[in-house]
């Protein structure tokens, strides 16, 4: 088995784990939009669990580039001004569609709601055809 495989397939064990823990100890979908658009929310108790959660995400990155430097082995092959402009498409679909594949792919799916795997569905169809196009 290619190593690439094993370490995907570890990766989205973790993934898998701390989403059913958070649904178990919090009662809460592990959505990362939602958890970030929570933030600017200021409602009083729930900023400081969401910023540490984005802060955790952020660090377990920071820390992995230290641990594993060769898993950022890797070039952009685009411009910045496409990365925004990306970044700005993948915002505006995740209000649209109410979650991001976190949130509706890794949580909702597995819950079987069907606005979730709806949801999925066009995220993907969407990715495949915007490679198709634009590679």
């Amino acid at each position: 088995m290619e190593q690439s495989f094993i370490y995907a397939l570890i990766g989205g064990v973790i993934i898998a784990i701390a989403a059913s823990l958070k649904m178990l100890f919090n009662g809460r979908v592990a959505g990362i939009s939602g958890i970030l658009g929570g933030i600017f929310n200021f409602t009083p108790g729930d900023v400081s669990w969401r910023s540490l959660f984005i802060l955790g995400l952020i660090g377990s990155g920071v820390m992995m580039k230290f641990i594993a430097p060769q898993f950022f082995n890797y070039q952009i092959e685009t411009s910045y001004p496409m990365l925004v402009i990306a970044g700005l498409f993948v915002g505006f679909g995740t209000r649209l569609g109410s979650g991001c594949t976190s949130g509706h792919g890794v949580c909702g799916i597995p819950r079987m709601s069907t606005r979730s795997i709806l949801a999925t569905c066009i995220f993907m169809a969407t990715a495949i055809v915007t490679v198709f196009l634009l590679k």
